[in-house]
């Protein structure tokens, strides 16, 4: 599709209002236009892909199974619209401010006592964080819309600077009720017979993981779980049932506390690094030079 085929903003906004509000005198009412606008709106909607989006049953318009996935599309849209209109405003709130970004685990397990730290020593300062994947936030980073970033995953762009922040490993770990809670060390082999819930494929210490494990000549770990969160793993994990290989850093708690027992793998240790990375503009951001200072002085 040429790009000078693509919907206007104004066509989505459309159609997500008349889903949500219930029908199309109500998305005009939202959005100050009359009832044959929208009707016009929606229509070269449906031209533009091609495509009945909407149909009536009775009194009421439903979507179409093609309308649903533009509907879920146009959500989508219009969320980083707002998210991006945001970020601009952002840019003008002056040499007070850090936008920062870090990815799930770091923003569960490190990011609240940084945060407080930081917010302690520095409360004239301003940080909105938020938590995404490494290739979103390596986006954000690169485009300049955000300032700062905490990664498991080192970008490679040519407009982001990184460093080395904290070392850190992936060890397996299960729950003191498991079968096998007793045991220190296990062979690769052993791993074939264990029952696993790992992160989902996309995260960084995922594909870390796969990595390591593909080197050590092992393709696939047996598993029907897949979490998005280490939080979730690890209360699934207290039922006793499973095992999971996550980074040290997130489990750390848990291991002081008993909750969970650290067992050693013969001939696999996963070493891993955190990162911080910023946009090569904002060098001489004050903000970002004492966050990165306070950050200097974290430990795991």
């Amino acid at each position: 599709m040429e790009y000078k085929n693509l919907p206007d903003m104004k066509g989505l906004a459309t159609l997500r209002a008349i889903v949500e509000l219930g029908g199309v005198e109500q998305a005009g009412k939202s959005l100050n236009i009359g009832q044959p606008a929208v009707t016009k709106r929606l229509r070269s909607l449906e031209e533009c892909y091609g495509f009945t989006l909407m149909q009536r049953k009775g009194r009421k318009l439903e979507l179409t199974p093609a309308g649903e996935r533009v509907y879920a599309y146009a959500r989508l849209s219009l969320d980083y619209q707002e998210s991006l209109a945001e970020d601009l405003k952002n840019l003008n709130a002056g040499l007070n401010s850090l936008s920062l970004e870090v990815t799930p685990s770091i923003g569960e397990h490190l990011l609240p006592e940084i945060l407080l730290n930081f917010n302690e020593r520095y409360p004239e300062f301003r940080i909105k964080s938020r938590m995404g994947y490494s290739r979103r936030i390596q986006t954000r980073i690169a485009t300049g819309l955000s300032d700062v970033a905490l990664l498991e995953k080192a970008p490679d762009h040519p407009d982001i600077l990184v460093q080395k922040w904290l070392e850190d490993e992936l060890i397996l770990v299960c729950a003191p009720m498991h079968d096998w809670s007793d045991k220190t060390t296990i062979s690769l082999e052993q791993l074939k017979q264990i029952t696993f819930v790992l992160r989902e494929p996309q995260s960084s210490s995922r594909i870390l993981l796969d990595q390591k494990l593909k080197e050590a000549g092992i393709e696939n770990l047996p598993h029907n779980l897949e979490v998005g969160s280490n939080d979730t793993i690890i209360e699934m994990l207290n039922r006793g049932r499973h095992m999971s290989f996550l980074p040290r850093f997130t489990v750390a708690n848990a291991l002081n506390k008993g909750f969970l027992r650290h067992i050693r793998v013969n001939s696999l240790k996963i070493k891993s690094t955190l990162w911080i990375a910023r946009n090569s503009s904002s060098i001489n951001n004050p903000v970002a030079e004492v966050f990165i200072q306070l950050l200097r002085t974290q430990s795991i």
